[in-house]
């Protein structure tokens, strides 16, 4: 609780980026603090990525098989791994491990290594993480992803053939094209976490992030969910995702839903996790 105050205490303070990232480091040491006493427990992973390092937290079922099926959980924009807890917990529940990640731009990577459209980097890094872990099952990787994450995890899927199913929550379909309506501290956000030095810069980069090209590559089940009051990423968006893929889709709008849905949870946390 203490990792989420502080997470949320410095959430898209970007103009003051000493005060952010000092609250940024509080978040990360209290969720380190409570890893051990969680239920089921939590492990900080270190994950090789390009001669730099991913960190991220894996935590494993209670009541699990000795080498379980896991998830790599990709947050937004404006969120990090340990944010993604309340999401675990269905799955978690359901004998799924997750490896919850800090990506290109997000999180404690977000110093050293700029949001990247190719997400799929990341993703083969965490693939190859898992691969060298004794107690998790490499035939099982699935990847699921919220808010710009909606957007990673199905654009990781297309060129990741070793995720073998895929959860999208309220992504866009391409980045720029919502530019315009975004709040401004979004799009500060995303310049300074871009390693731009212009919002004109952030724009052009922001063209990099685009199923346009990746959609029909993906091969795997995959389940979008999208609320049809998003004022930030349009319903539409998800629409497009789900008539893009070449493999089976299945599609849950949630009509008093938000961004994220996050105003109705019950509509759809548990029934990804079932799915």
């Amino acid at each position: 609780r203490a990792s989420m105050y502080y997470h949320f205490a410095k959430f898209v303070f970007v103009h003051d980026p000493r005060q952010m990232r000092e609250a940024h480091l509080r978040s990360v040491d209290c969720y380190k603090d409570a890893l051990p006493l969680m239920r089921p427990p939590g492990e900080r992973v270190a994950i090789p990525f390009e001669g730099k390092t991913l960190c991220g937290v894996l935590r494993r079922p209670l009541q699990s098989p000795a080498r379980p099926p896991v998830l790599i959980m990709a947050p937004g924009l404006d969120s990090t791994k340990e944010e993604l807890h309340a999401y675990e917990e269905p799955f978690l529940a359901r004998g799924i491990a997750i490896l919850a990640i800090d990506g290109p731009g997000q999180g404690e990577a977000e110093y050293d290594i700029p949001i990247c459209g190719d997400y799929e980097r990341a993703a083969r890094a965490a693939c190859d993480w898992v691969e060298k872990r004794s107690d998790l099952d490499p035939s099982r990787i699935g990847m699921w992803g919220v808010s710009l994450g909606g957007y990673y995890a199905p654009r990781a899927t297309a060129y990741e053939k070793r995720i073998r199913a895929c959860v999208a929550i309220s992504g866009p379909f391409e980045w720029d094209r919502i530019w315009d309506g975004l709040p401004v501290l979004t799009r500060e956000a995303f310049r300074v976490r871009s390693h731009c030095a212009t919002e004109a810069d952030a724009l052009r980069h922001a063209k990099t992030l685009t199923m346009a090209d990746a959609a029909a590559k993906i091969a795997c089940p995959i389940f979008i969910v999208t609320g049809r009051q998003d004022r930030l990423v349009p319903a539409a968006h998800a629409e497009q995702l789900a008539k893009s893929v070449s493999g089976s889709v299945e599609l849950l709008i949630v009509e008093d839903g938000g961004h994220n849905a996050n105003n109705r949870p019950y509509r759809y946390r548990s029934r990804t996790a079932d799915w």
